[in-house]
This record gives C-alpha cells, sequence and structure tokens, in this order.
C-alpha cells in the first residue's frame, strides 16, 4: 500500500471559510460515537444488573436447598447453570465497557481518571482499532468458552461418537486459548 502524502496544516487565514467550515463539521461529527459509549454503558449495567439477579436466585435456591424447601430438578446443575449464566453475562458487560471505553477514548478524549489509576494502563490501554478489536476478540472468545461450557453441562452423552466431539470441542477451545495467550506475548 502506498503512503499517504503528508502536506503541512494550512494556517487559519489561508483556509476557505467553506473548507475550514467543513472540516470543523466532519471533525466534529466523530462526537456522534458518544451514543455508542453511552448505550454501551447502559448495556454493560443492565447485563451487569441481570448476572447479579441471577446470583441473588441461585442464593435463593442454595438456602432453600438446605432448608429442605428447594422446588424443580436436581439442585447441582441447577445451580451451575445459573452461575455460569451469571459469568457469562457479566462477561458481556466488560465487553461492552471496553467497546464503551475504547471507542470514548479514540474518538472523543482521554479518560482522565483512567489516566491516574494504575488498572488503567492494563485495561484500558488502547491506542488504536486493533488494540480495541483484539481487547474485545479475546473477551468474546471467553463469554463462547463459557456458553459452551453452560450449554454442555445439561447435554447427555450416549454415544462414543458424541464423546469424541466432545472431546474435540475441549481441544479446540484449549487451542485458542493457548494462541490467545501466545498472541499477548
Amino acid at each position: 500500500m502506498g503512503e499517504v502524502e503528508q502536506r503541512p496544516a494550512k494556517a487559519p487565514e489561508e483556509r476557505g471559510l467553506l473548507e475550514a467550515g467543513f472540516e470543523w463539521t466532519l471533525w466534529k461529527s466523530r462526537l456522534i460515537v458518544i451514543l455508542a459509549v453511552v448505550f454501551g454503558v447502559i448495556g454493560g449495567i443492565l447485563f451487569a444488573v441481570v448476572a447479579s439477579a441471577d446470583v441473588i436466585k441461585a442464593l435463593k435456591g442454595t438456602v432453600a436447598y438446605f432448608g429442605g424447601n428447594f422446588e424443580g430438578g436436581e439442585f447441582h446443575s441447577w445451580l451451575i447453570g445459573k452461575i455460569i449464566g451469571a459469568v457469562d453475562l457479566y462477561l458481556i458487560a466488560v465487553v461492552l465497557f471496553i467497546f464503551a471505553f475504547g471507542i470514548y477514548e479514540l474518538f472523543v478524549s482521554r479518560i482522565d481518571d483512567a489516566e491516574s489509576s494504575e488498572t488503567s494502563s492494563k485495561i484500558l490501554a488502547i491506542h488504536s482499532l486493533d488494540e480495541l478489536k483484539d481487547k474485545l476478540g479475546k473477551v468474546v472468545v471467553m463469554v463462547l468458552i463459557v456458553t459452551f461450557f453452560k450449554k454442555v453441562i445439561h447435554m447427555h452423552f450416549d454415544t462414543p461418537v458424541q464423546m469424541l466431539f466432545l472431546a474435540l470441542s475441549i481441544l479446540a477451545l484449549a487451542l485458542s486459548l493457548y494462541f490467545l495467550h501466545k498472541g499477548g506475548h
């Protein structure tokens, strides 16, 4: 790919009024991404609230189980399903927060409070769309793994072929985690 020729910026008085107005409008139009940021944060909060409600339901079910009043199927698989489901929702919330913070930092402004935080250098160090995609991709893979785990828990494996497919699926997940980790170093 050829390189874009860099030309010196014109002084404001050298630009025409139409050009200056168009460039100002073009530059300010990037602020429309604030909608994605706001709704990304709202979505993340909603997922976190629903996940927390699932954990509270799991807590109530556990209390009922020990009290001898649990109604439903097998308690252990029900509890695992609730907790894994909550973890899945929390991970999706994290995806939305990383997306919102990354888009804000890339298109609008640096987050001043994050600059002084020790954890921000690890979580919010996003300087390009490629870094944002990389961070989101890793969390999305974790969401897929947790979702897979949640589905597999409730499945019954009756034939050797089904067990073979389960083993191959687990191998594929392990390899994806290995390459994600290796790619970070």
